[in-house]
């Protein structure tokens, strides 16, 4: 990818709602990871939520307008990137089904889909990144989100990656790919439910010994770490992202509020 022959590729990095209000490190990590790639990286300031809450809850209008001002911000670009499974898997597969009978906007939609992407898939299979040079000693577990693991098809690429950081063992626990409770409005409509699950996923958890928690959705990981944080459970919470770009140095997800550089 660093070949100075070849022109570099122009990314539009997608700064997810909850990632641009809750933790922006996320962000530089993301562009960061993209820059060393070989990728020219740029954050368009039209951009907006993906649709995906009103869309989920059958507010059509509502998610067709964000979904028509994410498409404006990003279609110019040669690649849509974003951390974040969930966020990612709307625009590749939503955005299409939202216009089926808007042939001019279902075009362009679709024309956006096919190079839309999720982070850590783009730099391990498109951009055919096998190793990053950061360090970090911890013993760590992975939390697989659903729909980066069953919209995206992402599992391996992160381990991959993450098998690369010098210093930091990965133990899987039990029941890696079992939903955490979040499941975006699934945690305000049924929270009994929710908890139950979240803490089936922190004893899971907890039984590996690892000292850090790790994955590729933000919502997920604020859930899990909003729960440990009650329980007062001894693990600090990080986007992979920010361990992979060297960038978890700091306050895990849920420690403390990062401020904006």
């Amino acid at each position: 990818m660093n070949d100075p022959s070849k022109r570099r590729p122009r990314v539009g990095l997608f700064a997810t709602c909850l990632m641009n209000v809750f933790r922006p490190n996320i962000g530089f990590s993301a562009v960061k990871l993209l820059e060393d790639a070989g990728c020219t990286v740029e954050v368009p300031a039209q951009q907006t939520c993906c649709g995906q809450p009103g869309y989920n809850s059958g507010d059509f209008d509502a998610a067709q307008a964000l979904a028509r001002q994410v498409i404006a911000a990003f279609e110019g670009f040669d690649y849509v990137v974003g951390p974040s499974g969930s966020c990612m898997a709307t625009i590749r597969y939503d955005y299409p089904e939202m216009f089926a009978d808007d042939p001019d906007w279902r075009t362009r939609a679709q024309s956006l889909a096919g190079k839309s992407f999720e982070l850590l898939s783009f730099l391990h299979d498109e951009l055919g990144v096998d190793r990053v040079g950061a360090r970090l000693k911890t013993k760590a577990t992975y939390h697989d989100s659903c729909s980066g693991l069953r919209s995206l098809g992402i599992k391996g690429q992160p381990r991959a990656l993450l098998a690369t950081v010098e210093g930091l063992k990965l133990k899987e626990m039990q029941d890696t790919e079992v939903c955490c409770g979040f499941g975006g409005t699934f945690c305000v409509k049924y929270p009994e439910i929710s908890e139950k699950m979240v803490d089936d996923k922190i004893r899971n958890l907890l039984a590996t010994g690892a000292d850090t928690l790790l994955g590729g959705d933000l919502g997920c990981l604020m859930n899990i770490a909003g729960r440990l944080k009650r329980i007062n459970a001894p693990v600090k919470v990080f986007h992979t992202a920010e361990v992979l770009a060297g960038m978890a140095d700091g306050p895990g997800i849920g420690d403390a509020p990062q401020e904006t550089r």
